[in-house]
């Protein structure tokens, strides 16, 4: 008889409207790595809600059973108690407090009850880091440190709460690839010290790299469980499970029509808004023609994101200097508002902070960014804002119950598109798309590409920023490398490979040392 750590049993969880699981059973081994895949919306997260006592007992169907016991989790708390740790996709730390003091946030070290131990706490954090292999002071605020850190944080955060099953969701949608690994090997490591992981993701190299058993969900349903050495978990086999058919070519053909050059930066410098002696974009040049999609690429803390908020409207920096250029004249761009009037657009790596109004319905955050278009006298109308919405949700395929459907309840996949349809309405000419597919699964991927195909179809002008090299090499018809606030290097998508791009980076660092 087969020996499981936890079993999910007949989980049914029903939203207004929306059967998000039905009768899902998963069944995790101990000291073992279980990967959940599944397209945007497929129910993984929901799933993990449940377990982790997010959805409390009561708002689901099924049997939850840890270590041969029947749980009730009404709180997180409860989950806890049983040795279950979620770490969700948004991070749940206080930038402004040290990293000792969010390693014990809500689990602290206190004598009699009442008064923390501070020694304690220091030293038993000091001894966490330890095992993580963060070597960090620990009265370092978190806000001070990469993204990367910030997971080991949250790992260390659950290992303090003696954790035996830690649930992970998308844990490497932010990072770049040296953090990502480096979280990889410590999860192998926590599982040879007796620590059972789920993880959530859409990156299938590293789900096949980890990962010992792999349940793929689709539309709320379990579709099958592949276990490593007895059958196929090639990325291609998962693909055809998660999304319904095969994917064969990731990245979709696009006719190109590339003309005139339309948009250009001229020495463009930016100073850090809280500190103007520190330079954070050094006289950056770059151009896009019509019909053309251009690269950004880098690694993290190139400066590539900053770039971007800087042209869109001066959103981000201080002590800005250069020029914008769009068919053949300068432009003044003293706020977002200004940017939006000159057709200029930018679909952040944020969207669920800066992207989106996530407490409004679909139909006002795609009318967002142009409302002035659809007023009638002085008031919007409401006729036309709905006829548009409908329109954009049937062009871009965003799965809802309907347009007056609440944006936070929506899949990230799905999310995303309501981001590009705002910006589609808008009808700029040029488009700055940060990260367009961050934490989204490859079918809704693959639509975003369409889209962005689309787009340069008809003439517009697009800048795509990304930390995955394979989607700058299979959508770019030229790609700038970043770095250190510079571009570092250009190269046609003829040229362009992931050891060209790496190069430019490795010479431009050699040049900064001497």
């Amino acid at each position: 008889m087969e020996n499981y750590i936890l079993e999910m049993r007949n989980i049914t969880k029903t939203f207004p409207g929306v059967k998000a699981l039905d009768n899902v059973n998963l069944k995790v081994k101990p000291k073992h790595i279980h990967a959940l895949v599944g397209e945007n919306g497929a129910g993984k997260s929901t799933l993990m809600n449940i377990l982790s006592g997010v959805y409390p007992y009561g708002t689901y169907e099924g049997d939850i059973i840890v270590e041969g016991e029947v749980c009730t989790f009404r709180f997180i708390n409860d989950s806890e108690a049983k040795g279950i740790a979620i770490i969700h996709q948004e991070l749940a730390l206080i930038p402004t407090l040290s990293i000792a003091e969010n390693v014990f946030l809500g689990n602290e070290q206190t004598d009699k009850g009442f008064i923390i131990n501070w020694n304690k706490t220091h030293s038993k954090t000091i001894e966490m880091l330890k095992k993580v292999g963060l070597d960090e002071n620990i009265e370092t605020k978190v806000k001070d440190i990469g993204l990367g850190k910030q997971q080991l944080v949250e790992i260390v955060k659950a290992l303090a709460k003696d954790v035996k099953i830690l649930i992970l969701d998308e844990p490497t949608a932010a990072l770049n690839d040296e953090d990502s690994n480096h979280l990889l090997d410590l999860l192998i490591d926590l599982k040879a010290h007796g620590i059972t992981s789920i993880i959530i993701s859409h990156k299938l190299n590293e789900v096949t790299k980890v990962a010992d058993e792999i349940t793929i969900i689709r539309d709320g349903a379990v579709i099958e469980n592949l276990v490593k050495g007895q059958d196929d978990i090639s990325e291609a086999r998962i693909i055809k499970a998660m999304v319904g058919r095969e994917l064969t070519d990731r990245f979709p053909k696009r006719k190109h029509k590339i003309g005139d050059v339309r948009f250009e930066v001229k020495n463009w410098n930016v100073y850090d808004p809280l500190d103007q002696e520190k330079q954070i974009i050094r006289n950056v040049n770059l151009n896009v023609r019509r019909g053309e999609v251009v690269g950004i690429s880098g690694l993290m803390g190139a400066g590539r994101t900053e770039f971007a908020m800087s042209v869109f409207g001066k959103a981000y920096g201080k002590k800005i200097s250069g020029q914008i250029i769009k068919d053949g004249k300068e432009l003044v761009l003293n706020d977002v508002s200004d940017a939006i009037k000159n057709g200029i657009a930018y679909a952040t790596e944020d969207r669920k902070t800066a992207g989106l109004i996530l407490i409004d319905d679909i139909k006002r955050n795609i009318s967002l960014a142009a409302l002035s278009s659809l007023k009638k006298g002085v008031v919007i109308d409401d006729n036309l804002e709905i006829k548009i919405g409908e329109e954009y949700r049937d062009k871009l395929n965003i799965k809802s119950s309907s347009i007056l459907q609440k944006t936070g309840n929506l899949s990230g996949g799905n999310q995303q598109k309501v981001v590009f349809s705002k910006w589609i309405f808008a009808n700029p000419d040029v488009l700055l798309l940060d990260e367009p597919t961050r934490g989204i699964d490859v079918g809704a991927k693959y639509e975003i590409y369409c889209i962005i195909n689309e787009l340069a179809e008809k003439g517009k002008s697009i800048i795509m920023i990304s930390s995955e090299l394979p989607e700058i090499l299979g959508m770019c018809d030229r790609v700038y490398v970043m770095n250190r606030g510079a571009i570092v290097g250009e190269l046609s998508a003829e040229e362009a490979s992931q050891e060209k791009i790496m190069h430019c980076i490795m010479e431009s660092n050699k040049e900064v040392s001497k």
